[in-house]
């Protein structure tokens, strides 16, 4: 037998400041998308940011329904907005911001898991690392300069 360990470098920023001006740009275009969520269930409001290859910024909001939990995050929506809007065009960047209604988010959130699918398939398909910047209401800010950091082994085509 043998043990491997699987690790990341994980980048943690204090303040926005801290962020490239394209990368605070981006973080606060997914800040503004966020007030857009639809999260009467959960009260938990999420934005995300995209930017492209081609310098487009495409944007999503969480989006709730009464049969919860099946809508969509605010991850996939701008993912897959921008792959049908952007049929081809690489996915640079993702910034995402959570909030709630009921509670203080001090932290950043990683992407849930169904989320972080939908990443490494558009990651895969266009061979180049998405880099993800993570934000609460306050605190750090957390970023991977790879969707492949936080799900080490991951599904893909090449199974099937």
């Amino acid at each position: 037998m043998e043990k491997r360990r699987i690790s990341f470098d994980l980048l943690v920023f204090d303040t926005l400041d801290e962020l490239s001006q394209s990368e605070k740009t981006l973080m606060q275009i997914a800040v503004e998308a966020r007030e857009n969520a639809y999260a009467p269930y959960s009260q938990f409001m999420v934005g995300a940011a995209v930017l492209l290859a081609n310098g487009e910024i495409v944007i999503g909001s969480n989006q709730e329904n009464a049969s919860f939990p099946s809508g969509l995050c605010a991850e996939r929506v701008a993912v897959f907005q921008a792959g049908a809007k952007y049929p081809g065009i690489a996915i640079n960047t993702i910034a995402i911001s959570v909030a709630s209604k009921t509670h203080k988010v001090d932290r950043p959130a990683a992407p849930c898991g169904n989320c972080r699918q939908a990443i490494a398939e558009y990651e895969q398909k266009q061979n180049t690392p998405i880099s993800i910047l993570m934000m609460g209401v306050s605190g750090e800010i957390f970023k991977c300069e790879s969707l492949n950091d936080i799900l080490p082994l991951a599904f893909g085509n090449s199974y099937l």
